[in-house]
């Protein structure tokens, strides 16, 4: 067996960090769980009782965090669930593009590049007027299970 059969792509994240398992039933409203590979908020939970032969059931409806899209999962209480390890940052706006992206300030003085403006319209014309006038506008950044976007908006004066 030579090294070249044992050669893997390595990747920046190993992917499994993404979420961890947590039992059915002691997941609650306004926890997160992963319904149908997407990180949602619970918006409701109704347990069932056990069958003649079976465990119970948890009915779990919730809310797509980046796309806002009502997603459904019923599971057997005493099984696992992934939850998403749902971060939220604040960066401070520097620059919107043309081209829909924005240029945030990280903590460490860094930009970041990479993201759309939200497509939410009511804090899409916020974050358009407010940069407009010239305002200090802090942003909140959702990221969960390697997406990203643009939550929440702050403006902490003028400049």
């Amino acid at each position: 067996m030579s090294d070249e059969e044992h050669h893997f792509e390595s990747k920046a994240d190993a992917g499994a960090s993404k979420t961890y398992p947590q039992q059915a039933g002691t997941i609650r409203k306004n926890g997160y769980i992963v319904i149908k590979n997407r990180p949602c908020k619970v918006v409701e939970v109704s347990t069932s009782k056990t069958g003649k032969h079976g465990h119970a059931k948890c009915h779990f409806v919730g809310i797509d965090i980046f796309t806002a899209k009502k997603l459904e999962d019923i599971v057997p209480s005493s099984h696992n669930c992934d939850v998403p390890h749902v971060n939220r940052t604040d960066y401070q706006l520097i620059d919107i593009s043309e081209d829909g992206f924005v240029s945030l300030l990280t903590e460490s003085g860094g930009t970041k590049d990479d993201l759309r403006l939200p497509t939410d319209d009511n804090l899409l014309t916020q974050i358009k007027d407010g940069f407009a006038e010239g305002k200090d506008l802090v942003v909140s950044v959702m990221s969960a299970m390697g997406e990203e976007q643009i939550c929440a908006l702050k403006d902490i004066g003028p400049k």
